[in-house]
């Protein structure tokens, strides 16, 4: 221990102001992280502000003349363009960020979501420009998840590809994802100290602040994100000119499977999840009696849990594998459903808030190794654009149907267990799924996967053994 120490203090003096070596070495890393981690959490602030207002404010103002269940499917609909939308985020900057780098392409997907958002506090209602408010929404909705389709891959790659060891991978590839709960957190916050305005001022302007203020913050993560370094190994790319022409056609040609496993995997995390942070808010209201400021507090609460959960989580996979937990996570989302209802629906203010805190918790456990379970995946002049589609392909077929199948469902046999079968069929393709992904874990990814590997870099070539 002492020679260790003894060469880092040799060291010390040879770098530039005396600074420590190993801090100069980390300092890209942790600039990388805390950029990635804000830049997620502002631009899932944007998102599920939209999401948390859909259910309780837009069929209201936007569908007036509709009956309650409709006006909300209809508001629903406008809330899962954006999930639409996302796959082809994913598929425009998913080629950019293997062209010209993940440093660029973030700044532009930052901007896009943004502006998009800040448009959104200024949209019309039925009231002023009838149905042209909800055109308008849709097109605002679509900017937001093309905006987000492009945002994750380059996020995750910019934490995962400045990792100086294997063994910690998963860990520093799970704080983008904790972008996720802190934007919930942040947006719900907002909505929630909104809607202690009294009377009809809420319907009426303040829903409108959230998306005001999201400006503010678009502003502070452009600043830190112009001050982030390219990663090692996209500059490695560069400089050994293997830069694909059309990434996103290659890695649809060379790695489908991947992609469409990847897509199937998301299904236990994202699907519960919106039900349980979206749709919770129209059966709580509406069918459960419960108070608007509960379920928003119940939904804080288990946001902040996850700040904790996601990277424990990605921790734990860096220990007993990526596929394991993320499997594990899948089977836990599968029966959790259940349980959930079964609390909730006793209509008691304290289970329904228990049963709140506790639905995200089989979410960590699938989204703390998911980043670096689904980046690993993909070679690394492919990884932006494979791994963003597969991330965002899930929006099409979980993320963006979710409430709108939970809504009909429940509508049809007037039952949360209906509901609940929903999220065990997902929960049980999941796991089937991520039995198929290959696993990663401490493993050198600054390779590609379909060229030669030399003994020590391990079984590459040999992905789903």
């Amino acid at each position: 221990m002492s020679r260790i120490q003894s060469g880092v203090r040799n060291d010390c003096h040879a770098t530039r102001g005396g600074a420590p070596l190993r801090r100069r070495r980390t300092a890209p890393l942790r600039r990388a992280v805390i950029a990635s981690t804000i830049g997620t959490t502002i631009e899932w602030y944007d998102f599920f502000l939209y999401s948390t207002v859909t259910g309780l404010v837009f069929a209201k103002l936007y569908f007036p003349q509709s009956d309650p269940l409709v006006g909300t499917l209809q508001a629903f609909l406008i809330y899962a363009v954006g999930f639409i939308a996302r796959p082809v985020g994913a598929a425009i900057f998913g080629h950019y960020g293997d062209r010209i780098g993940r440093k660029a392409t973030l700044i532009v997907t930052l901007l896009l979501m943004g502006l998009a958002t800040f448009a959104v506090a200024f949209v019309p209602t039925y009231a002023s420009i009838g149905i042209w408010g909800a055109v308008i929404l849709t097109v605002l909705r679509f900017i937001q998840g093309v905006g987000v389709g492009g945002e994750w891959g380059g996020s995750v790659l910019m934490s995962m590809e400045w990792a100086r060891t294997n063994a910690h991978r998963g860990f520093v590839a799970s704080w983008p994802q904790f972008g996720v709960p802190a934007g919930l957190f942040i947006a719900n916050l907002a909505v929630l100290a909104m809607s202690a305005i009294s009377g009809d001022a809420f319907l009426t302007w303040g829903w409108r602040v959230p998306f005001f203020l999201s400006i503010v913050l678009v502003a502070i993560g452009l600043y830190i994100r112009l001050n982030i370094l390219e990663t090692p190994i996209f500059a490695k790319l560069l400089a050994e000119r293997k830069i694909e022409k059309t990434p996103m056609l290659e890695v649809i040609r060379r790695q489908p499977k991947d992609i469409l496993l990847s897509a199937i995997a998301r299904m236990a995390e994202q699907a519960p999840f919106y039900i349980f942070t979206a749709f919770v808010f129209t059966y709580g209201v509406t069918t459960l009696g419960a108070s608007r400021d509960l379920l928003l507090t119940a939904v804080l609460v288990a946001s902040v849990l996850e700040f904790g959960t996601i990277p424990l989580f990605g921790h734990v996979s860096d220990l007993i594998g990526r596929r394991r937990m993320y499997m594990i996570g899948a089977a836990a989302a599968g029966l959790f459903g259940f349980v959930y209802f079964a609390m909730v629906d006793t209509r008691d203010p304290t289970w329904i808030f228990v049963a709140i805190v506790l639905s995200l918790v089989p979410h960590s456990m699938m989204y703390g190794p998911q980043a670096a379970l689904i980046a690993e995946s993909f070679t690394g002049r492919l990884r932006y654009s494979g791994a963003s589609l597969g991330y965002q392909l899930a929006s099409v077929i979980a993320g963006g149907p979710a409430p709108l199948i939970a809504t009909a469902l429940f509508a049809y046999y007037h039952s949360g267990y209906a509901i609940a079968i929903y999220v065990f069929v997902c929960g049980l393709l999941s796991l089937i799924a991520a039995s198929r992904l290959g696993d990663y874990t401490n493993k050198d990814i600054s390779q590609e996967y379909d060229e030669p590997q030399s003994m020590s870099s391990g079984d590459h070539g040999h992905r789903h053994a």
